[in-house]
């Protein structure tokens, strides 16, 4: 019996101390998605973004254009043209759109291939401004995203968002 008595004992005495040790654990959350808007390197990547490739997209435009060109033409032209000047300037016109919907395909592929380079960059400054804000208020945990409820009190999201630079 004793022996019995000895086991809720210390069954009781660990369970005690499991509680006084959650009770002085420090929980922070932030709200990734709200970072991902709200930082100011969202921006200056949007923007850095847009000038690595609006000479593509204006090459694209300009082909563009220069198809509506042609299928203007043959549309107005289309009783006047020879034969062989309309198949011409079908064909023309064919190989633009299938050079542009080629151009405009890698244009997507490597406009996304360098939207996740940057993501993955501000994803490696967001954690690091995570890990200072929780090292400097002594967070022994910080939750991202996939919770399901997280109070007020616990949010660290607009101390992140300081940390990389928003005012």
């Amino acid at each position: 019996m004793s022996k019995l008595l000895k086991s809720l004992v210390l069954t009781a005495f660990a369970a005690f101390t499991l509680n006084v040790s959650a009770a002085e654990l420090k929980v922070g959350y932030v709200q990734v998605d709200k970072i991902l808007q709200e930082a100011p390197q969202t921006a200056e990547s949007g923007k850095k973004l847009e000038k690595e490739f609006s000479p593509r997209t204006q090459e694209l435009d300009r082909l563009q254009k220069q198809i509506k060109d042609i299928e203007t033409s043959l549309d107005k032209d289309s009783l006047t043209l020879s034969e062989t000047d309309r198949r011409n300037k079908e064909r023309d016109a064919s190989n633009l759109k299938i050079e542009f919907q080629r151009k405009q395909r890698e244009l997507r592929e490597d406009v996304n291939m360098r939207k996740n380079e940057e993501l993955g960059a501000l994803q490696d400054r967001i954690n690091k401004a995570v890990t200072s804000v929780s090292e400097a208020e002594g967070y022994d945990l910080v939750v991202y995203g996939g919770v399901a409820y997280a109070s007020k009190k616990i949010d660290i999201t607009d101390k992140v968002l300081k940390a990389l630079g928003k005012k």
